[in-house]
C-alpha cells in the first residue's frame, strides 16, 4: 500500500537573512568563514544593524530540503516550531506554498522566544557563513510529533543541527520508532562538524543503530569519522555502520558508498554566487530520487544538478523547475 508520504523532515524552522560583505567585516565581528555558529537574540539584534541591505527568505536546512522535494512533486512534510508572529507566518507560507504539508503547532504569541532566523553573510567567494538565533524552533518536544505521519511515510529526514536541542532528540527518538515500525527508512543530514563535536555520543549511537542514509560533507564526515584526515578511510568506517553513505564535496563532486558500490560524481560546472543552501537540495533531490525508485548514481547526479541551480543566485530556495533540468540531462 503506497504511504501518504515519500519524505517527512524534522528540523529547525528558521527565516534566513541574506547579506553580501567582505572579509574585513567578517573579521571586524569575529565571524568565521563557512561554518554556522549559534548566537544569542541580542546578538542576533546587533549582528542585523551593521549589515548592509538584506533579503528575508525562509530557511532551514531540512526545511529547504523538503522544499525542494516538494516542488519537484513529492509527496512530502515538515516538522518544526515556529512562533505565531510575523517570521512565523512567512516561514509557514514559503513552506505550503512549495507544495509541502506543514501543520507543526505555532508556539504561542506570548512566548518569551521569537521565530528562529539566521543571518547567513556572504563573501565575495560565495561562502556563506551563518549566525543562527534559534528562538522557538530550539522547542522543538516529542509533543509536536505526529507518530501517524511518521509512520506514513518511506522516509524520514532529521536535521543534524536538531542535536542542540535535548526534547528534540527525543523526538527524534519518537520519530524513529514510529518510522521503522511500520517498515520505513530513516535518513540524517550531519549538519556541522561543530554541532558533532558538541553531540559525538549521540550521533554515533543514532548512525550506528537506527540510521539508513547519512548525508554530509567531506568536513562532517571527518568530523565523525576522520582516520587520520583521510576521506576514503572514513567514507568506509561511515559506510560499516550506515547502508549508504552520501559525501559532498563541493566542485570536486560527490561520493556515494552503498554496500559494496562506490560512485564518484562529478560536480556540475556553476558561476558561484552564493552557496546557501547547496547541501540542502543536493539533499532533497537525492532522496526525492531515492523514493522515485532511481539508482545511486543517478540521484547523486539530480542531486548535483540542484545543487548548482541553487548557487548560481541568491537563497536556498529554487527558482526554476528542477524535473526540467533532470529531464534536459536526460535523468527522468
Amino acid at each position: 500500500m503506497t504511504k501518504r508520504f515519500q519524505i517527512v523532515g524534522i528540523g529547525n524552522a528558521l527565516v534566513d537573512v541574506l547579506a553580501h560583505c567582505d572579509d574585513a567585516f567578517m573579521e571586524a565581528n569575529s565571524i568565521q568563514k563557512g561554518v554556522m555558529q549559534l548566537i544569542e537574540m541580542n546578538e542576533g539584534i546587533d549582528l542585523y544593524s551593521r549589515i548592509g541591505p538584506a533579503r528575508e527568505v525562509s530557511g532551514g536546512s531540512v526545511a529547504n530540503s523538503i522544499a525542494g522535494i516538494a516542488q519537484l512533486g513529492g509527496r512530502t512534510a515538515f516538522v518544526g516550531k515556529v512562533k505565531d508572529d510575523q517570521l512565523g507566518a512567512i516561514f509557514s507560507h514559503d513552506l505550503r506554498a512549495q507544495g509541502a504539508v506543514y501543520e507543526t503547532s505555532l508556539a504561542p504569541s506570548d512566548h518569551p522566544a521569537e521565530t528562529g532566523r539566521c543571518i547567513v553573510l556572504v563573501t565575495p567567494d560565495g561562502e556563506r557563513s551563518m549566525n543562527t538565533y534559534l528562538g522557538v524552533t530550539e522547542f522543538l518536544a516529542p509533543s509536536d510529533i505526529d507518530e501517524q505521519m511518521m509512520a506514513d511515510s518511506e522516509w524520514i529526514f532529521l536535521e543534524g543541527y536538531r542535536f542542540d536541542g535535548l526534547e528534540s532528540q527525543e523526538a527524534f527518538a519518537k520519530a524513529i520508532s514510529a518510522c521503522r515500525g511500520a517498515g520505513g527508512k530513516v535518513a540524517i543530514s550531519l549538519s556541522d562538524p561543530f554541532c558533532i563535536e558538541r553531540h559525538r555520543a549521540a550521533f554515533g549511537e543514532m548512525l550506528k543503530d537506527h540510521v539508513d542514509l547519512v548525508l554530509a560533507n567531506w568536513i562532517e564526515i571527518q568530523s565523525m569519522y576522520g582516520r587520520g584526515g583521510d576521506l576514503d578511510s572514513a567514507l568506509a568506517a561511515a559506510a560499516a555502520e550506515v547502508e549508504t553513505v552520501v559525501c559532498t564535496d563541493g566542485g570536486n563532486g560527490v561520493h556515494v558508498v552503498a554496500g559494496s558500490q562506490r560512485w564518484h560524481v562529478p560536480a556540475v560546472p556553476t558561476k558561484v554566487v552564493d552557496v546557501t543552501g547547496a547541501g540542502d537540495l543536493f539533499a532533497g533531490a537525492f532522496l526525492w530520487g531515492l523514493a522515485e525508485g532511481f539508482g545511486p548514481e543517478t540521484c547523486a547526479r539530480m542531486g548535483n544538478i540542484a545543487a548548482s541551480e541553487v548557487i548560481s543566485h541568491i537563497g536556498a530556495r529554487p527558482e526554476v523547475d528542477l524535473r526540467h533540468l533532470f529531464a534536459e540531462s536526460g535523468l527522468i
